[in-house]
């Protein structure tokens, strides 16, 4: 497939298969209301280098930052790997690395933050795309979309992967049908069927839970619920490895 641009020369977008990831910093419209912008900017890149050194520790490639989120891929500089592994144990360590950070916040700035995190495996379109003269490689296509639906589902300490991501984890899965919390096992919750905006048909979606989903609220103290859903969760049916 050939891009142009306006006076630009032609580019080739380059198909590929691969996991999408996106991370979404909770929390920051409170941030940006209460904080002058000079105040934000030490704490975003804080937050981004969590986010990026995780990513890269786990072998995938940032491919876009702004405001509170970034997308990154994995599996993408190999054709040989699907990168679902990859992206759901970075997932995994950006959710426990940025912890004890978002407490640090809340000690010092009394504003609640979190981070969520969403993962698809898919197609997509692989290239440079930009004005001229300002071109950055990205991913575009249905698999980043649904990846940055997953995110927003997100709540705080919580990473939804889709039925794509599930499969290729299959044998874990299949294996695991009870999580030992003493065993160095993350439980998977099924989640209910997730309708994404502009598609006719639902998603299954699980969930990588935190212990406790801290619920945002614009005053008072933290309150705590039930990781994945409000009500009861639901059995557990697979884990994944700590190590």
């Amino acid at each position: 497939m050939m891009l142009t641009f306006r006076n630009a020369l032609p580019m080739v977008a380059e198909t590929a298969h691969g996991t999408v990831l996106f991370a979404d910093l909770r929390g920051y419209m409170n941030l940006a209301e209460q904080l002058a912008p000079a105040r934000i900017v030490p704490l975003l890149q804080e937050f981004f280098a969590i986010l990026s050194s995780t990513t890269e520790l786990h072998g995938g490639q940032v491919f876009h930052m702004a405001g509170d989120g970034m997308m990154a891929g994995f599996g993408f500089r190999n054709p040989s790997q699907d990168g679902a592994h990859e992206a759901l144990a970075a997932s995994r360590m950006m959710l426990q690395r940025f912890t004890p950070v978002a407490t640090r916040w809340w000690n010092a700035l009394s504003i609640e933050t979190g981070l969520g995190v969403g993962l698809h495996f898919g197609e997509v379109a692989l290239g440079f795309f930009g004005p001229p003269g300002r071109q950055a490689m990205t991913l575009v296509g249905d698999t980043v979309n649904v990846a940055a639906r997953l995110c927003s589902r997100a709540r705080i300490g919580e990473a939804l992967f889709s039925a794509s991501v599930a499969a290729i984890l299959g044998e874990v899965l299949g294996r695991v049908s009870v999580a030992d919390p003493d065993a160095g096992t993350t439980p998977f919750l099924q989640l209910p069927k997730f309708k994404l905006p502009g598609r006719s048909e639902r998603l299954d979606i699980w969930c990588v839970p935190a212990p406790e989903r801290i619920e945002l609220r614009d005053s008072g103290p933290r309150q705590t619920v039930d990781a994945c859903t409000d009500s009861p969760p639901t059995p557990l049916s697979g884990a994944f490895s700590n190590e």
